[in-house]
């Protein structure tokens, strides 16, 4: 693995460091007791982070989540960890008739309101639910929605790099809340598969993890999406563009790149 991939991670926990040092630690001299609430600390920190990293990762990625998400979104799109809201500029309102954007940072609420006003989606017409839970609370989702197994599409957009028991939150979120034959859609940065790339993850999380909410490089999360075999509905891995299932990777993507994306499609069995 070339000595330049390895480090090239330092320029991003450097500009996040840059970012929001200063505007925390002002919100710490203004209000000394957030010394003792380390998570609200947390959310603080990387509000600030992704606020300047959230608009250029959403345009990098136009095209990838247009193709993933616009065609096959419909129904009640539950979206895990809507941060700035960027998802909802993905979402057609012909097709989609509530966007239930789940976000446990509160800081990040009104750029979600203003990213789901941009396509049509708002609390006022009850087309728009932002709800301050974290994904492993199915119960408060689904008392939010009005019951269990409502919800007609997931989807995750660089978000189970963070959330804690992903593999558990998977599975409960895809039998407690999801629809028989609703699908599940993810873009994920995930754990290499070549063991050099996947040893420097491991080394740099411990840094990026305090820097970017909780995140977690070497998180295999497409294994733990697959593990749940009983799950998903038997399909190829693409059954053309009008209905593509399974999980891929990023095509063109460099294999020695710490932030190694996967991306996929399921559809939950119908009993």
């Amino acid at each position: 693995m070339k000595f330049s991939k390895i480090i090239a991670i330092v320029t991003d926990l450097r500009l996040s460091i840059q970012q929001a040092v200063r505007p925390t630690l002002m919100a710490i001299i203004k209000s000394p007791t957030l010394i003792f609430r380390p998570r609200a600390l947390s959310r603080l920190f990387f509000y600030h982070v992704w606020t300047l990293f959230g608009p250029g990762l959403n345009s990098d990625t136009t095209e990838v989540k247009s193709n993933l998400i616009t065609p096959y979104a419909k129904g009640i799109v539950l979206e895990i960890g809507a941060g700035l809201g960027h998802t909802a500029l993905y979402l057609s309102p012909s097709r989609v008739r509530k966007y239930v954007a789940l976000e446990p940072n509160v800081l990040m609420h009104p750029h979600i309101r203003e990213a789901a006003a941009h396509v049509g989606f708002s609390e006022e017409s009850q087309t728009l639910l932002i709800l301050a839970c974290g994904a492993e609370d199915w119960e408060s989702i689904a008392l939010a929605i009005g019951g269990q197994n409502r919800v007609d599409t997931i989807v995750s957009v660089l978000t189970l790099c963070s959330i804690p028991e992903p593999e558990r939150t998977i599975k409960t979120l895809a039998d407690k809340v999801l629809k028989d034959g609703g699908q599940f859609i993810f873009f994920e940065h995930v754990a290499s598969k070549r063991p050099d790339v996947r040893f420097w993850q491991w080394f740099w999380s411990p840094i990026w993890k305090i820097c970017f909410g909780g995140c977690v490089l070497d998180r295999p999360t497409d294994d733990y999406i697959l593990r749940l075999e009983n799950v998903w509905e038997t399909s190829p891995a693409i059954n053309g563009d009008e209905d593509r299932r399974g999980i891929w990777g990023l095509e063109g993507e460099d294999k020695e790149y710490l932030l190694w994306h996967q991306m996929g499609r399921l559809v939950k069995c119908s009993v």
